[in-house]
């Protein structure tokens, strides 16, 4: 098993994420600013700024995967491309491989289609945050190739406004934003969990942006 550290493993994705990993046995510290008023059993909890350096640098050196599943939105907007950068080299160094929690933003909207984020659809309130995201992607894959990691974008209606429940089933694709057959694009938080932690198990996208929904 695998000693997994989540960033933001008390928000709405991390949660979710450190509940799926120690289901499957892992060994799991959830890293957030404040404890939880209701922590899960078998998560461990570690409260920090993860924006220091030196506190990165020693979640790394004690762990084999890190996921980033911070919102960089409040006071984390323009901070999360920050950590993700003192995490990019700091995994390297320590051979920990490294998940990145995205948006649907940087997907395009078909095949041939613009971005989620040029559309008129997409709302002007959230365009800071996943501009944000998509640094965090061309870092990721700018970086050395000795760097493990993988990042996923789930579908456009996903976060604690669309909880969905858990049904056991995803589909991913590469760039492109998924839908269902009704044109919905949705994924629960717990099904996103278990694409999450059948990557960290099955290693299918190395180095790799893939896309998740139903």
């Amino acid at each position: 098993m695998s000693r997994i550290t989540v960033l933001g493993g008390t928000g709405y994705a991390g949660q979710h994420i450190a509940a799926e990993a120690t289901a499957r046995g892992h060994h799991v510290i959830a890293v957030a600013r404040q404890a939880p008023k209701e922590p899960l059993d078998g998560v461990s909890y570690v409260t920090g700024d993860v924006t220091r350096p030196e506190f990165l640098e020693d979640l790394l050196a004690k762990t084999d995967v890190v996921i980033l599943a911070l919102s960089a939105r409040g006071d984390m907007r323009g901070r999360v491309v920050e950590v993700a950068a003192e995490l990019i080299p700091s995994a390297a160094r320590h051979n920990v491989r490294l998940g990145v929690l995205g948006g649907a933003g940087s997907l395009k909207v078909s095949e041939d289609g613009p971005r989620l984020i040029d559309t008129d659809a997409f709302p002007a309130e959230w365009k800071p945050e996943s501009i944000e995201m998509i640094q965090v992607l061309e870092d990721l894959e700018a970086a050395e190739d000795t760097l493990q990691w993988f990042y996923i974008s789930p579908a456009a209606s996903f976060g604690v406004n669309h909880p969905g429940e858990r049904t056991g089933g995803y589909r991913t694709t590469g760039d492109v934003l998924m839908y269902d057959d009704a044109g919905r694009s949705e994924l629960s938080g717990a099904d996103l969990a278990i694409a999450v932690l059948d990557e960290v198990e099955q290693h299918r996208h190395r180095n790799q942006r893939f896309a998740v929904g139903y």
